[in-house]
């Protein structure tokens, strides 16, 4: 039996809620897999059975819940329980949250999640978290902090521990900014198509996380860190391609797009007239890593990249002339959900 303990119940957490209750029964049979959430809470209310909350209702079980979330008290109850295989999902992007990690490793309650807060802190953190799992054999898995679903983090580490070399990673990581530049084409306005991006679940709740290329440059920074790079996020280079004044507009931001638009036209413009295309790029070579926008040519692997799609390309010592391509669906909340369940059979099959 596995027991999970929930924090964060919107788009991602309420979609893996949803394909658990649907296998739930097919592990029980076919793989004598036993997964249980015992703990569930959003920002207001949290509820805990020990036996297992039924997941074909439990929307009324936790908003109706007569107890107040705290970190604190949730904790307590994980700790309480002290049950077998427990597991902790953080599907939130709170740092206050994040900041659990080290308790639960530590009392042997392994850490699954999409959060990249934690793992792109401090160098001294992120490897803590790392060593103190090992140490108290609890799990770390944090696959989905990279790709959604994609297993980019995972080819990674068997990389390294095959003893082979990072030499060089390019890289599409955003699904939310590949669909807002494979979508705008000057026509719709660029304020249009991020608010689009918004309302189809591609992006961060606020979408300037997306657009100020902080969430491409964790994601880099964790490759590196994963390729066994000592890289804080102050040495990745960012170049951004929207202002800072546009940026400090936060309740009227999308306006303030719209109000600008001009400026992005003249992005595309450039892009067409060399025959090519704009991705949001991060790139790790000759042991310096940037993100910023790039026009790619029809010849390279990127100018064919569609959707919300996500591509890695890896050069290593055994990859030298021909790159190894990871290529596929890079945000949407059923892909990252299920990346997150494929954590959770990692954590049971070990």
């Amino acid at each position: 039996r596995v027991n999970l303990f929930i924090i964060g119940v919107g788009n991602v957490g309420a979609t893996f809620i949803e394909q658990l209750n649907k296998q739930q029964s097919i592990l029980n049979a076919k793989s004598h897999l036993d997964i249980q959430v015992v703990g569930l809470a959003n920002s207001k209310n949290m509820y805990f059975n020990e036996d297992g909350i039924s997941l074909s209702d439990w929307k009324p079980l936790l908003f109706g819940s007569e107890f107040p979330f705290s970190r604190e008290g949730f904790m307590k109850t994980m700790k309480t329980f002290n049950l077998r295989n427990s597991v902790f999902i953080d599907n939130t992007d709170s740092p206050e949250i994040a900041a659990l990690y080290q308790d639960c490793l530590n009392s042997s309650i392994s850490v699954i999640t999409p959060n990249k807060v934690a793992c792109s802190s401090s160098y001294e953190n992120y490897l803590n978290l790392k060593s103190t799992a090992l140490k108290m054999g609890s799990k770390f898995l944090f696959e989905t902090n990279v790709g959604a679903g994609l297993p980019i983090i995972g080819t990674l580490n068997e990389i390294v521990k095959s003893g082979d070399q990072i030499n060089s990673i390019e890289a599409v990581l955003s699904g939310s900014l590949n669909f807002i530049f494979n979508n705008y084409d000057g026509k719709d306005s660029f304020g249009h198509i991020v608010s689009e991006a918004k309302r189809l679940g591609y992006t961060e709740p606020d979408p300037r996380i997306d657009l100020s290329g902080i969430d491409v440059k964790r994601k880099i920074l964790i490759l590196l860190r994963e390729s066994g790079y000592h890289y804080e996020i102050e040495e990745v280079e960012t170049i951004p391609f929207i202002s800072e004044e546009i940026m400090k507009e936060e309740q009227n931001f999308i306006a303030t797009l719209e109000n600008n638009e001009e400026d992005f036209k003249q992005l595309i413009a450039s892009a067409k007239k060399q025959n090519c295309r704009i991705k949001y790029v991060a790139s790790f070579k000759e042991g310096k890593a940037s993100t910023g926008i790039q026009y790619i040519p029809k010849d390279h692997p990127f100018y064919q990249l569609e959707g919300k799609d996500n591509i890695v390309l890896i050069h290593t010592d055994r990859y030298v002339d021909q790159p190894l391509v990871i290529k596929g669906a890079g945000a949407g909340a059923a892909v990252t959900a299920s990346g997150i369940f494929a954590d959770v059979l990692r954590f049971a099959n070990k």
